[in-house]
């Protein structure tokens, strides 16, 4: 599987000096590579570099991209999600409102960075303006003709409508992933996404009955994120729908596997403070001592999560938080 267009840019030296070198227009190409593989600090840093050498100027710097200031900010709120520092919805907002207004690329990526990959995180969630948010950036890609962006929207609207709560909403959501997918495999383009296409495909597939197979698809998957280096970016995420996937099926062997998947994501060298896989964590726990019949430890991890998710304001933790009796 190729590497994802973000890494094609890897040449370029992620550093605060790189961007200083190769100009504003080109800082998401230092900054992308390092969110992949979860260097969350190192995307604060250089994402804020990015937005002071802006100057509020939301075209300056403007090369591939029409509002290297958007685009930013949007990486400065994935960076603060991850690592659990407030001013993420500020962010989200000032980035949509100067990529509305800027082109079409501008705004895809603004959208499917923070929207994309915010809501399987659990931060914000995919609730009625999210959506209208988003589709709203797919037919503005769609008329704009510019196949990247109709890409990036078209994978973020799949992702939103599977974290919907009516089976027609995750059922079209399915279908949409399922549409891209086969573009991107068609076109050899975007594969780096695949992998956690094919966990939030599969957990459909799983929600549907078939658990048996669905596990080896989101295996796979998990697999091959942290052998390619994204253990700390869809990792997480992934590993969190395996691990509960595993803990439903409930047959011989899947506890263990479910438990040996959390200590790998555990395991997996970070940046200090790396405040999302904290949380995914307790999540993750507290749904194995469920499956231990251990009421004390659930109920620990449960308190836990909650309280974490409250404290940090991730709108998707606190209702995935609520819904575990």
């Amino acid at each position: 599987m190729r590497r994802s267009p973000w890494r094609r840019w890897s040449s370029f030296r992620p550093c605060g000096r790189a961007i200083r070198r190769s100009g504003l227009g080109l800082s998401f190409a230092t900054i992308f590579p390092k969110a992949e593989s979860g260097e969350y600090c190192d995307v604060l840093r250089w994402s804020q570099r990015a937005i002071d050498l802006a100057d509020g100027d939301p075209t300056k710097g403007s090369f591939i991209i029409g509002s290297p200031l958007a685009v930013a900010f949007a990486s400065r709120v994935i960076a603060r999600i991850y690592l659990g520092r407030p001013g993420w919805r500020d962010d989200l907002r000032d980035g949509l409102a100067i990529a509305r207004s800027a082109d079409p690329m501008s705004y895809a990526f603004v959208v499917a960075y923070a929207y994309g990959v915010g809501i399987p995180l659990g931060a914000p969630t995919p609730g009625d303006h999210a959506v209208r948010e988003i589709e709203d950036a797919l037919r503005i890609a769609e008329r704009s003709g510019d196949d990247h962006a109709l890409a990036f929207v078209s994978v973020t609207l799949g992702h939103a409508l599977v974290h919907r709560h009516t089976a027609a909403e995750r059922d079209r959501g399915q279908t949409l992933l399922a549409e891209v997918s086969d573009v991107f495999l068609r076109r050899r383009h975007n594969l780096g996404e695949l992998p956690i296409i094919n966990v939030y495909m599969a957990r459909e597939r799983a929600r549907r009955g078939d658990r048996d197979g669905a596990i080896p698809l989101m295996r796979a998957a998990v697999d091959h994120l942290f052998s390619n280096g994204q253990s700390l970016g869809w990792g997480i995420p992934a590993t969190g729908v395996l691990v509960e996937t595993l803990l439903d099926r409930g047959a011989e062997g899947d506890v263990a596997e479910a438990e040996a998947a959390i200590e790998r994501l555990a395991a997996a060298p970070a940046d200090e403070g790396l405040v999302m896989r904290e949380i995914w964590l307790l999540r993750m726990r507290a749904l194995l001592a469920r499956a231990h019949g251990d009421a004390t430890a659930y109920a620990h991890f449960r308190y836990r999560y909650r309280d974490m998710a409250k404290t940090l304001g991730f709108e998707g933790h606190i209702a995935w938080a609520e819904a575990m009796p």
